[in-house]
């Protein structure tokens, strides 16, 4: 009987040991190449919808009942704002940067304190400085290649997160530049009326192929040097909307592979499925079905690289959910005796999405109203549903994240369109449920069970093989004007449309314009390391802390 007992209290322990060395690695082997990938705003309830869809549009036969992300799910994250459980996409995607959870609207810099509030530790003393990414400290420690593929516009909140800092996700005259000036291999995605005459100059002084709206130059690029391909002013479309004038995100991603992989060093990319949250915010059910299959696909082409390669990780996630799409509609009762049919004939019917479905209607008489919604979604429209239509067809929503709460023809699409079906949504707000994790690594080493965002910092930054932490680079690459120079005579001043601060001593002057990487010596160019920030709400630039020793040299 003993024995017995003794036999099963080892076996408990070996099951305990187990679990904790698969939810606890102490070690994390790295990689050459980080591939991190980011489904904007996607409840996970999507992943079976999308999955489902597929299925029922690609038949039993096609290997369609699984997505790419499939075999590689292996966990939740909890995603949070320093002092609030449901983020934005630009406290979640600094989080998962910095290691440092923010507050609304925040761009890799450290939260401000909000006493009744806060649900993470923070440091008054460092409110408002720029926290360095992970994707920065790839390229300075590791000497790395980086890149950015994204459908946003490339200052949007995630892609400005990996290589940018400010409090004020929009204010992209401050964001853009510094995303130039951080000197990205890559950037590939939406975005071109942000690029400034200021950038295009730095481009080519510093040999950056530039592509606007060319996808034929795009499709022809097989160099080594930096480049960026821009396809649209600003977003690019939805995935269904998408003329032959637009890459997928799947194809930018294997282009921005095919050239990072040139680097030495190997790279880290990241890869957002900008466009889910936007469908998601409108409560349009095609829209977040195809854009997230459209992102999945992109999983694809990583992966096949990845597993190709044998030196490349690949960690996939949401930075939230959005609008918690589910198709468990009231209307769908008896749902356990109903079969794919009755939920995805309608939807699979739709040709575009609300805001592709608008744009053709713009340009659609009143008379024709009916027939042309009708061929894009097989819907015979009611005679009130056309004088909604009519009656919001010139007006337009300027913010994407309130298109559902708000009374404007996209919205009124998309009423129409979830009307014939049984997808739901809860709001078309943010969510604060856990995202998907799934993770790829050549020798096994992923996170399981509920991650933080803060720990899937420390799980990148254990692929990178960072030996500095953030912490210890923010500090050299971020550190506040007034200590860098004490004892100097400084000032901070407007010129040529700028910030620029001014330092002297003796006969040498330092001229450091705000949200640039180039410092001015004597007049004359050099590199300052670094992008120098300029926060104008505590009047400080952040800028290294070895330009002190800069100004001594020719002293």
């Amino acid at each position: 009987m003993m024995k017995r007992v003794y036999l099963c209290i080892l076996l408990q322990l070996f099951l305990v040991s187990i679990f904790a060395q698969q939810n606890c690695r102490k070690s994390v082997r790295p990689v050459k190449n980080v591939i991190f990938m980011v489904s904007d705003g996607t409840s996970t309830s999507l992943l079976s919808i999308a999955r489902w869809f597929q299925y029922y549009n690609g038949g039993t036969n096609s290997g369609s009942d699984k997505l790419n992300i499939d075999p590689y799910l292996c966990g939740l994250v909890n995603t949070y704002c320093s002092n609030a459980p449901v983020p934005d996409s630009a406290p979640a995607m600094s989080a998962y940067m910095t290691g440092i959870p923010a507050q609304k609207g925040n761009i890799s810099v450290y939260p401000q304190v909000d006493a009744l509030q806060d649900i993470y530790p923070t440091d008054p003393a460092m409110a408002l400085r720029p926290a360095a990414t992970v994707m920065e400290a790839a390229k300075i420690e590791k000497g790395k290649a980086t890149g950015v593929a994204v459908t946003c516009e490339f200052p949007h909140a995630t892609p400005a997160a990996c290589a940018s800092h400010y409090y004020d996700r929009g204010k992209y005259e401050y964001i853009a530049p510094q995303m130039a000036y951080n000197n990205l291999d890559v950037v590939f995605g939406g975005g071109y009326d942000e690029v400034t005459a200021g950038m295009k100059d730095y481009f080519a002084k510093t040999g950056v192929k530039y592509i606007k709206g060319d996808i034929d130059a795009f499709r022809s690029f097989s160099g080594d040097e930096k480049v960026w391909a821009l396809f649209s002013p600003s977003r690019m479309p939805y995935d269904i909307d998408r003329e032959a004038m637009y890459p997928s995100l799947a194809e930018m991603t294997g282009k921005a592979i095919a050239r990072l992989d040139k680097a030495q060093e190997g790279f880290f990319l990241m890869v957002e499925g900008s466009r889910v949250d936007m469908a998601a915010h409108s409560n349009d059910p095609i829209g977040a079905i195809t854009e997230f299959l459209a992102f999945d696909k992109a999983v694809g082409v990583a992966l096949d690289y990845a597993k190709k390669n044998g030196e490349t990780a690949v960690v996939v996630l949401a930075d939230h959910g959005t609008a918690d799409m589910n198709f468990g509609s009231e209307k769908f009762k008896g749902s356990s005796a109903k079969g794919l049919d009755s939920v995805f004939f309608n939807v699979s019917k739709y040709k575009l999405t609300a805001e592709g479905l608008e744009k053709v209607l713009l340009k659609t008489k009143p008379e024709a109203i009916k027939p042309t919604f009708n061929k894009y979604t097989g819907i015979d429209l009611s005679e009130d549903e056309v004088n909604q239509l009519l009656s919001s067809k010139n007006y337009k929503a300027s913010d994407y994240t309130q298109i559902a709460s708000s009374v404007n023809m996209v919205s009124t699409i998309a009423k129409i369109m979830v009307s014939r079906t049984y997808f739901d949504f809860i709001s078309g707000r943010h969510t604060g449920e856990d995202v998907f994790l799934a993770a790829y690594h050549p020798q096994g080493d992923i996170p399981l069970g509920l991650r933080s965002n803060v720990e899937i910092n420390k799980y990148l930054c254990d692929l990178v093989g960072l030996e500095k932490s953030l912490a210890e680079l923010s500090s050299e690459l971020y550190a506040r004007h007034t200590d860098v120079f004490n004892g100097y005579d400084y000032k901070i001043a407007k010129e040529n449309d700028n910030i620029v601060l001014t330092v002297k001593k003796g006969k040498t002057t330092m001229k450091i314009p705000a949200f640039t990487s180039v410092g001015y010596l004597n007049g004359k160019p050099f590199n300052l390391g670094s992008v120098a920030v300029y926060i104008d709400k505590n009047e400080q630039f952040y800028l290294p802390a070895h330009l002190t020793e800069t100004m001594e040299m020719l002293n």
